[in-house]
């Protein structure tokens, strides 16, 4: 047997999130590589197609895409689209001892001091009034308009840096003088639209320096938002490489914004937006509800998600017995008390596929009295009743605005869930 292969590279990822700062763009950016694929896009509010083919869907920064060319029960790549960010409030501009400053916010679990005295960009959308109707407009600034400074060493107390307030330490400044500015209208007008016209936005900052392979033998990727870019990118080459393998199942890719924040949105994991998805492609190939749920007991999704990688400066945070390694191959993610939801039975699926894939398996347990981060994994397995294990690519740094992976880890991760979506 051949091993399942994805044509995923450590430059094809840093090529990837380097053009998608946000969820916005990581959709637009992934909706690409379907389009080259032959994937149509659907709109939820039209008729469903009956005929075999590729497909996908946007609702917001949330993907689905999936291919009926083979029939069968699901195989699910499920991942996240959002990363810890700093994100501009509804009335961002302030001034403060002759700055002028941008109200920023963090989003998610974000390393605060991380984002201190880099180059920063925008990124978002905005909607805008379009006649009587609103429109989208996706917003990429990739110059250094903003930089939220560090408070000097002899000003903090006893030489060893800040504790940073969310409120009031993450504001960034661009410019100078006490002659208000709008932001707004500055963003609005670079992308091309009438300040005026701007009814709402969701917009966000992103660090300037280009992702990279790094290390003294190339051995390393540093980047922005490997946490959860790594899985989208993964993901994606994994779901090309299975429809041109097709097998007697039907492989779904399922990228959902806001796991940072808890999913609960219309288009989280929470949502009903996989659930919805999922029925209608049963109901489409001419199955009713019976068949929908006897499809459903039959399916299994790999909830894919970052792992902690065994920190050489902090051995000591990690389990002993579960070392995790860069370059070491896919990770398996187990937790007793639930906060990652794989099961034996999951957990041998992915395995197999690994063994399949011919890559290597690593399998994770956080330290018992730490707390356990989650990801959607536990949430799709509630909501949709589907078998679920988690796994995932390691890295170190994660939620800093900077990360590392290993660069194998890119194909071997991508191969991995290849070799799941389209099972021997």
């Amino acid at each position: 047997m051949v091993p399942m292969s994805t044509h995923a590279s450590a430059t094809g990822l840093c090529n990837f999130v380097d053009v998608s700062p946000s969820p916005f763009h990581v959709c637009r950016t992934v909706s690409v590589q379907l389009d080259d694929a032959g994937f149509v896009r659907l709109d939820e509010t039209d008729t469903w197609p009956t005929e075999a083919g590729r497909y996908y869907l946007i609702r917001g920064g949330s993907l689905v895409a999936w291919s009926t060319e083979s029939d069968g029960p699901f195989r699910i790549v499920g991942g996240h689209t959002d990363s810890p960010n700093l994100r501009v409030k509804q009335h961002p501009d302030l001034q403060s001892a002759g700055w002028q400053m941008v109200g920023l916010e963090p989003y998610g679990g974000a390393l605060l001091n991380s984002w201190l005295d880099r180059d920063l960009g925008i990124s978002g959308r905005l909607s805008v009034r379009d006649g009587n109707a609103v429109r989208e407009v996706l917003v990429k600034v990739d110059e250094p308009i903003l930089r939220v400074p560090q408070l000097a060493i002899h000003l903090s107390e006893d030489r060893k840096g800040v504790t940073l307030d969310p409120q009031r330490h993450v504001n960034a400044i661009w410019g100078v003088g006490n002659s208000p500015q709008s932001f707004i209208a500055y963003v609005a007008e670079r992308e091309g639209v009438d300040p005026h016209s701007v009814l709402g936005w969701e917009l966000m900052t992103h660090d300037l320096a280009p992702s990279a392979v790094v290390g003294v033998e190339s051995e390393l990727v540093s980047a922005p938002r490997l946490d959860n870019q790594g899985t989208c990118y993964a993901g994606t080459q994994a779901l090309l490489a299975a429809v041109d393998n097709p097998t007697a199942v039907t492989p779904v890719l399922a990228l959902f914004d806001h796991e940072e924040v808890g999913s609960m949105s219309d288009r989280g994991a929470f949502s009903d937006l996989l659930n919805t998805v999922l029925e209608r492609i049963v109901l489409g190939r001419g199955g009713g509800r019976e068949e929908f749920l006897r499809t459903m007991a039959g399916s299994i999704c790999a909830s894919g998600d970052m792992a902690h990688a065994t920190h050489p400066n902090y051995p000591d945070r990690h389990e002993p017995a579960h070392r995790i390694e860069l370059g070491g191959g896919p990770v398996l993610k187990v937790n007793q008390n639930l906060r990652y939801a794989t099961d034996s039975a999951g957990a041998g699926a992915f395995a197999l596929a690994c063994d399949q894939a011919g890559v290597p398996l690593q399998r994770y347990v956080h330290r018992a009295d730490l707390p356990c981060g989650s990801t959607i994994g536990p949430i799709t397995a509630s909501r949709t009743g589907l078998s679920t294990v988690d796994v995932g690519a390691a890295q170190l740094a994660m939620h800093s605005s900077r990360e590392l992976m290993g660069a194998s880890d890119v194909k071997s991760y991508a191969d991995a869930l290849a070799a799941f979506l389209a099972p021997a």
